[in-house]
């Protein structure tokens, strides 16, 4: 039996029909398809510096400033409960911003953070 991240991950792939429109991650990884709506020139997902992330009781707290995602242009707030987010493929933190850079799409985080 999946884990839970692995089939959430699984799912949002059925969902969607396979990877048309997604594009991986620096490191290899595939963003699901259901979190990304662009490619490697343009995707909307991307790997952002971990002093972003704080963790809390509830959740992760996630701070963004212009130069941690190529879409960010001031300052945003993100607070992600832990039920949320999403294994990463990597030891990194990966947020995918759409349609805007006002709206969190999907946040991953490595397993262990989690």
């Amino acid at each position: 039996m999946a884990s839970k991240p692995t089939a959430v991950l699984a799912a949002c792939a059925l969902i969607t029909g396979g990877s048309a429109g997604a594009h991986d991650a620096v490191r290899g990884w595939p963003y699901p398809p259901a979190c990304c709506k662009g490619d490697d020139l343009g995707g909307d997902c991307e790997r952002i510096p971990g002093a972003s992330v704080k963790t809390g009781p509830s959740g992760f707290s996630v701070t963004l400033l212009p130069g941690d995602h190529h879409l960010v242009t001031r300052q945003h707030l993100f607070q992600i409960p832990y039920r949320d987010a999403l294994p990463s493929g990597d030891h990194d933190f990966h947020i995918c911003l759409h349609p805007s850079e006002e709206h969190m799409n999907c946040f991953f985080a490595p397993p262990d953070s989690m």
